[in-house]
């Protein structure tokens, strides 16, 4: 018989004579002549009523259904009699397939993040994390869905590489080879010819620089992959293992990288309000009374754009007290992004044309200001709650100025050869941005820990599963 998922016997439209389901027990309440036994299969956040009749030939398998055990159930999809669900089964055969005792650590009570944090084998099964894994499932759909449907191609960037796209450093090293004896050369130090590959190889932090060549080709690409950084890091934000969205667009400007940022965001949001109804109901009630509204403000209001001159002007000018004072040509911290966009602008800000000495290589060099100060076409886009969920830019498409940019960075242009290639045959002016998936995720369910938006978290000293 063909298995009915939870989420279709709930939404159906007229009871059933047969129905077939199989799940997990939630919960289970004896009375003296049945037994309720709620069954989830994972397929939306509600369970589904299990009536069994005592004189139901399999009734004695129900005191084997503990919390947590594995059950398979045929019966009848009928009205329910009790108040809150519309449809309930009166079962006509029940089965455990597998049992669980009173070890099984999702007992019918509260825990806390950092307890299922360590049981993260067992926490899909929570509410909690069933709908954050459903959203999760849902948004990279839409991830895929507003770029195809838009005439992008779909690229896969390697994990393992030899170029550090953002300059950072912070990178984990691929090697194969024995690191208590390494081989050494003349110098003393370890001789990486040796290696694998014939040279120092790393995981990638950015699939950027490899989107560059195919949106040189075939116009729109976007990446969508594992991305990783040997930060040491043990903020709520960043985790050593992280999902991030690439696009790039040749014969593209900052402004045109901008209405594409503002695009996707406001796709993303609309698709998990209208698909994930029901988990975004959830998150509002038991983990962010907020979350609806903000939500609506993004999508309801439309982004302002501010230059990073006018952003800092506008900080300094606050009257505020900060905690991180900021003057041109610092960062932005996270208080700052936030003043603008729930305080000042009260909507989400695009903030553009950051300080050349605050950016990476790539950004396209802008003719100095009126001062004399260099900024490069680079932009991040700012949301309530959570601050920067994009950056991007256009990129240098100008040899002369990317390989004065190189030399600034103290990168070897033999490493970027094929880089430099790009601009020396049929060079294009082109732009893109990255969307940490994560960040997404934190700011659509307002769950507030990068770790409990990810199936399995790599942070410092944590591997585990």
């Amino acid at each position: 018989m063909q298995r009915t998922l939870v989420k279709d016997a709930l939404h159906a439209t007229a009871p059933t004579d047969t129905i077939f389901l199989q799940g997990w027990v939630r919960t289970r309440r004896d009375a003296k002549a049945f037994s309720f036994v709620e069954l989830n299969d994972g397929s939306c956040l509600k369970g589904l009523q299990i009536v069994v009749d005592a004189s139901l030939a399999d009734y004695p398998a129900v005191a084997h259904a503990h919390t947590g055990a594995a059950i398979e159930v045929t019966g009848k999809l009928v009205a329910s009699k009790g108040a809150g669900q519309q449809w309930e089964v009166v079962a006509t055969s029940f089965k455990v397939i597998g049992e669980a005792d009173g070890t099984y650590p999702l007992q019918k009570k509260g825990h806390s993040l950092e307890f299922l944090r360590e049981i993260a084998h067992l926490r899909p099964r929570s509410n909690l994390f069933g709908a954050v894994f459903r959203v999760r499932s849902r948004l990279a759909y839409a991830v895929h869905q507003f770029f195809q449907e838009r005439g992008f191609h779909y690229v896969h960037p390697p994990i393992i590489t030899a170029s550090d796209a953002e300059g950072a450093g912070e990178m984990f090293r691929v090697t194969t080879l024995d690191l208590e004896n390494p081989p050494r050369g003349a110098d003393k130090h370890v001789d990486a010819t040796k290696d694998f590959f014939g040279k120092k190889t790393f995981l990638t932090v950015s699939g950027q620089l490899e989107a560059e060549i195919f949106a040189c080709a075939l116009s729109n690409v976007y990446t969508f992959g594992p991305t990783f950084r040997a930060e040491n890091s043990n903020t709520s934000r960043h985790a050593a293992e992280f999902w991030m969205i690439e696009p790039e667009v040749a014969f593209c400007d900052l402004t045109g990288d901008m209405d594409l940022a503002e695009e996707f965001v406001k796709h993303l949001l609309r698709d998990v309000k209208t698909h994930c109804a029901e988990d975004l109901e959830f998150f509002g009630k038991f983990v962010d009374k907020d979350l609806a509204a903000r939500l609506d403000f993004v999508l309801e209001k439309p982004f302002v754009r501010c230059s990073y001159t006018e952003a800092v002007e506008i900080i300094a000018q606050s009257g505020k007290t900060w905690e991180h004072p900021v003057s041109w040509g610092d960062n932005l911290q996270a208080e700052h992004e936030r003043y603008l966009t729930e305080e000042h602008f009260k909507c989400p800000v695009t903030v553009y044309n950051y300080p050349r000495a605050l950016k990476a290589f790539y950004m396209r060099v802008n003719a100095p200001d009126a001062q004399g100060r260099e900024t490069v076409a680079a932009m991040d886009l700012l949301v309530p709650g959570i601050g920067e969920i994009i950056g991007g830019s256009q990129r240098e498409e100008r040899l002369d100025v990317l390989r004065e940019s190189m030399a600034r960075h103290h990168l070897d242009e033999k490493a970027y050869w094929w880089y430099l290639d790009l601009r020396r045959y049929g060079s294009v002016p082109h732009a893109g941005f990255g969307l940490g998936f994560e960040r997404m995720l934190m700011f659509a369910t307002g769950v507030a820990n990068i770790r409990d938006v990810i199936p399995f978290a790599r942070t410092p000293g944590a591997a585990e599963f």
